[in-house]
């Protein structure tokens, strides 16, 4: 049975990937570091801030502190600010509705992801969205960013350590993550999570570890997301009666 579900943040619930690809490249350009799209997309897509900026620098044979790295996160997240007071966060089309559908079935929301808890929180807020939530695991709860499981780990202990208590543990196997990149998925996995991806950053090809792929979450809802984890984790009988991975019409 489905009873929570934790969403990744930049490329399922806000479409901003454009946005800081380009802050990325604004301040490496600043360092005199070049970051082509196609790297991006290719190699560091997934990683949190400080996880890009220093996989950027190490391969361009400029590896930097924590110090240094910490300053150019602070760089790009003011220069993030000027962008959205000016222009607002970007939401997928269906990705707010399903949100507000998942929390009124009463399955416990979480998000699990790379960005900084205050452009979460300012997202969620401005979609009115921050209540649906009971937690969220951004980059600074972190060590180690996606592909490493530690933000669902701290997701699931979350979910039945924080108050309101569930009258009963939610376990692994009642969880489903939604994600967008490989590294996502994989982070997930080693979890223990079941996850449905969608193609908004990468094709469909790459996300062949998911236990379905959506093309969008635009007219699916809640119901929807039941039916597919009931397929990917329902067990046998689920399994048999229609495949796990799929793409939505």
């Amino acid at each position: 049975m489905l009873r929570a579900v934790l969403f990744d943040f930049n490329g399922v619930l806000v479409d901003d990937e454009p946005i800081h690809l380009e802050l990325f490249q604004r301040v490496l350009g600043e360092e005199g570091v070049e970051l082509r799209e196609e790297d991006y997309y290719r190699r560091y897509l997934g990683f949190d801030d400080r996880g890009c900026f220093a996989a950027v620098l190490a391969d361009a044979g400029r590896p930097a502190g924590a110090a240094a790295i910490a300053r150019l996160i602070a760089r790009k997240a003011a220069y993030y600010r000027e962008r959205i007071r000016r222009d607002g966060y970007p939401f997928f089309a269906g990705a707010a509705e399903l949100v507000r559908e998942a929390a009124a079935r009463g399955w416990v929301l979480g998000v699990v992801s790379g960005a900084l808890r205050e452009e979460v929180e300012g997202a969620l807020r401005q979609a009115g969205l921050r209540d649906a939530f009971k937690l969220l695991v951004t980059a600074e709860d972190v060590t180690e960013g996606k592909p490493d499981p530690e933000g669902y780990r701290l997701a699931l202990s979350g979910l039945n350590a924080r108050p309101p208590l569930p009258t009963r543990l939610v376990h692994p196997h009642e969880a489903l993550a939604v994600e967008d990149s490989p590294a996502g998925l994989a982070a997930a996995a080693a979890a223990g999570l079941a996850s449905v991806a969608v193609a908004n950053t990468y094709p469909a090809a790459e996300l062949s570890a998911a236990g379905a792929v959506l093309d969008s979450l635009d007219g699916v809802g809640a119901e929807r997301l039941h039916e597919l984890h009931l397929r990917i984790a329902g067990g046998p009988a689920a399994a048999a009666a229609a495949p796990a991975r799929e793409a939505a019409r």
